[in-house]
């Protein structure tokens, strides 16, 4: 069973930085680095959003406009690791975010925002903006 943990949430100012982590468990080396992994976040009277993710087996990256220059999504295949490094944090940006895999699923830049492309999700982690 493929369980996923996110970590690295917290209250900043605008214009902060913060590092999401998500590990992921149950998952051999071989399958994670071809899944499909995206961050989504889920502000409050919100529909969840995608934000960013890894796609083509992994060997692209893909933003959402909102966080284009801002975020950066990687991934450490060795560790089973995904990460988002949030740069220039906007009040807007707040929101409980959330780390998504697709086992075995192979997502592309038109397919990698569709929620049902992924089978496994994290419990998520709530990042703030103040003003």
């Amino acid at each position: 069973q493929v369980q996923l943990v996110e970590s690295g949430g917290g209250s900043v100012q605008a214009g902060g930085s913060l590092r999401l982590s998500c590990a992921a468990t149950g998952i051999t080396y071989g399958t994670y680095s071809t899944s499909c992994m995206a961050w989504f976040r889920q502000a409050p009277g919100k529909e969840r959003e995608a934000v960013a993710g890894t796609i083509n087996y992994g060997s692209r990256v893909t933003y959402a406009d909102s966080v284009k220059g801002r975020f950066t999504i990687s991934r450490d295949n060795a560790k089973t690791t995904l990460y988002l490094q949030m740069n220039s944090l906007k009040p807007e940006d707040t929101a409980m975010y959330y780390c998504g895999c697709g086992v075995g699923i192979y997502c592309t830049s038109g397919t990698w925002t569709w929620e049902s492309k992924y089978n496994y999700w994290g419990q998520g982690t709530q990042v703030t903006v103040s003003s």
